[in-house]
Parts: structure tokens; sequence; C-alpha cells
């Protein structure tokens, strides 16, 4: 590990400060650290910021907001989220181990690098940690890599998968700075590689993430995540899927879909929530809609199982969802 300078911020304003001036900030620091210790990440200056007061987790109105500090244990035990957005509370369940979510952070979650093998080893060509390196991941080991939102400078999948969730449920990421605040989509938040594969978020210098807010709607209620994986716990997605669905009448009214695993970014798959909406749930339509899931993909030489994978996995959590909205 690189030396560096430790800040404990007392307040947001000398967070903001300190950030400002080219800090790196750490809550949980369950990705940083890790990935300071490695020599990937070189911070010279590390802003703890715990002590600051965004830890709320509360539903005003139709709106839930969780406070970027609150921890990924809390908020998916916290019965509002597991009664009126169970995807988010399975999404969060399903992610690394019960000791690392006591930890995690939902803004740490969100700005969480890539577990791509070839981004951790620092003798590898990777363009997202030595921009104009090269990516070894396009040519070497790529089974567990994207296949949607590639580029020729960087093929590494998306960890998040709470990511994928608020995706699929269209929450807003507040972002504070010494110049004001900002709301940001999350689906926008979340850059794909182009280019500049180092640039994986639309934060700015010196911004600090302050909370999520997730919309409440007829479809969050019946919600759910499914994640598909090489074992059952302390694994990163192969495919996974976060449903959403609003059925009146038999009849599918609303679809939020979004898919993680699968790519660069959490996708979020819009010509599949087409395809369900006006129709009667039932496995045909499932196997129909979800065909569309992997649109665009480019596999590589060890992944092309992804494609149906992730059909399957839509497909079948549709299927499971629409069973409890029944």
């Amino acid at each position: 590990m690189f030396p560096f300078t430790f800040v404990k911020a007392r307040d947001e304003r000398a967070a903001l400060a300190a950030g400002r001036d080219g800090g790196r900030y750490i809550a949980g620091g369950t990705t940083l650290v890790d990935l300071m210790r490695e020599t990937v990440e070189r911070p010279g200056t590390v802003v703890d910021i715990t002590a600051l007061p965004y830890r709320q987790i509360e539903l005003r109105g139709d709106v839930l907001r969780l406070g970027a500090l609150a921890t990924m244990a809390d908020v998916a035990a916290t019965g509002i989220v597991k009664q009126q957005f169970p995807v988010l509370a399975q999404a969060l369940d399903r992610s690394a181990s019960a000791q690392l979510r006591n930890m995690a952070t939902i803004g740490g979650n969100l700005m969480q690098r890539p577990r791509c093998l070839y981004f951790r080893d620092v003798t590898a060509g990777c363009n997202r940690r030595d921009p104009g390196s090269g990516c070894s991941a396009v040519e070497g080991h790529n089974r567990t890599h994207a296949v949607l939102g590639t580029s020729p400078a960087c093929v590494a999948t998306h960890p998040s998968d709470l990511a994928v969730a608020l995706v699929a449920l269209d929450a807003i990421v507040l972002l504070r700075s010494t110049e004001g605040d900002r709301r940001v989509a999350v689906q926008k938040f979340f850059l794909a590689p182009g280019s500049t594969p180092d640039r994986e978020h639309d934060l700015r210098p010196g911004e600090l993430i302050t909370g999520v807010e997730v919309p409440r709607t007829a479809a969050t209620r019946t919600s759910g995540y499914l994640k598909v994986r090489d074992r059952e716990s302390y694994e990163f997605a192969l495919a996974s899927a976060a449903i959403a669905l609003e059925i009146r009448a038999g009849v599918i009214r609303s679809a939020r879909i979004a898919v993680g695993g699968m790519g660069t970014v959490p996708w979020r798959l819009p010509a599949v929530e087409a395809a369900l909406i006006g129709r009667r749930p039932g496995p045909e339509l499932f196997d129909k809609a979800a065909a569309l899931a992997a649109d665009g993909a480019r596999p590589l030489s060890e992944n092309a199982f992804k494609i149906t994978l992730v059909q399957r996995t839509v497909a079948r959590q549709l299927a499971t969802v629409a069973e409890g909205a029944a």
C-alpha cells in the first residue's frame, strides 16, 4: 500500500472541502481498502465521512429516501423496503456476505469498482486502471465479462446488484458539492466505457453522494430480484434480473426490467417491457418477451452462454413476480 494522508471529516463542510482538494471519500471501506492494498487505487488523501448524517431510510409520500451512509444490511432489513420495494431488499440480501453488508454503504455500493481480474492485476493491461494500456480481457479469460455495452477499450461487467434494481425502478442519485446539489437519474449516473472506460460515473470532482430516491409506484410492491451465479454465497452475478410488474384485471399495465451480470453498466430492457405491456401474463408471453433480453449482445470467446442464460433468467423471474401479483 502506498503512503496516504487520512482525514476524518467532522461535518459536511469539511468533507466537501477535502473532496474538492482531491481527497477520496471512504465510509465502510469494503472496496477501496482492498484496492489500495493491491495498489490498484493510490489516493493521496482518504477522507473518512462516517460522521456525516446520511443514514436515513424513510418513505416520504411516494418516495423512498436512502441515505448514502445507510448500510446495505440495515436497508435490506427495514420493513418498508421489504414490503414496498422487495426487489431492493432481495438485491441487497444477495450481495456480498453478511459481514460486508453490515459495513458497506449504499453510496459505496454504487461507487464500487469492476471485479474484472485484469483490472485488479496491476501487471495486466486495463484501460480503466491505466488508460491506453489496452484491455487484456478481450483476448483473455472472459467467461464472466460483459456482452452488452462493451467497447474495444473495456468489457468489464458492472458489479452491483443494488444498482440493477435501482435502474429498474428509475431511482435518482443525490449529489452535493461546494457548487451546490445535483439530481442524476441512476441510469445516467453509470457511464458505458466507450473510449473513456476510466470514467465510470457522472460524478464531478469533489462531489459527494448524499442519498438515493426511489419512487414508489403500483409496480414496486410486486417486484423481485433473481441472481444466477456459480455459487450461492459471496459471488457476483453471471446474470440477474430485477423485475417490477403492475397487473390489473389480468393484464400487465406496467413493467420495469433491468439485468445485471451482462453489461458494463446495469442494463435496462425497454424492448422486453414493451412486449409485456397490455398483454395477459403467461409462460408463452414471458418466453417471447425474454427472448429480447440479449438484443445487441456481443459475446466474447468464453461467454456466449450468457445470452441464453439471461433469457431464461428473465423469463423465470417474470413468472415468479407475476405469480406474486396474482
